[in-house]
């Protein structure tokens, strides 16, 4: 349970960059454009990334709380699921179509899609 919370913002197997059509978003200015007035939804997942740097939501019936900047080509947030600290981690942000992936460790580790609504 623990490792799927982890996965709000990376869950399942790592992938290339480019693989199946993603296209990588390398700044903070496009990323805010896609989630701009959006939710991040994924199965027991509800989330809210705001331009002003704030995440919240839902997951799972707990809520998410943590902040986020960017550093170089990467999403960095600090995360709290209930009142577990998940930490910091900088993210690779990749889209297609409608899905957001985030890959954790800098593109190198877990990641997950979510649906932009």
């Amino acid at each position: 349970m623990i490792r799927t919370i982890a996965a709000i913002l990376a869950l399942t197997v790592a992938t290339p960059a480019m693989a199946d059509g993603f296209q990588v978003i390398g700044d903070r200015g496009s990323f805010i454009q896609l989630i701009k007035d959006r939710q991040l939804k994924r199965f027991g997942i509800t989330l809210q990334v705001s331009p002003d740097g704030r995440i919240q939501g839902r997951a799972f019936g707990k809520p998410v709380t943590g902040a986020w900047d960017w550093n170089g080509r990467y999403f960095c947030r600090d995360l709290f699921y209930g009142e577990q600290n998940l930490g910091q981690n900088c993210q690779l942000v990749q889209l297609r179509g409608q899905t957001i992936r985030f890959t954790s460790d800098q593109g190198t580790g877990d990641s997950a899609d979510l649906r932009l609504e």
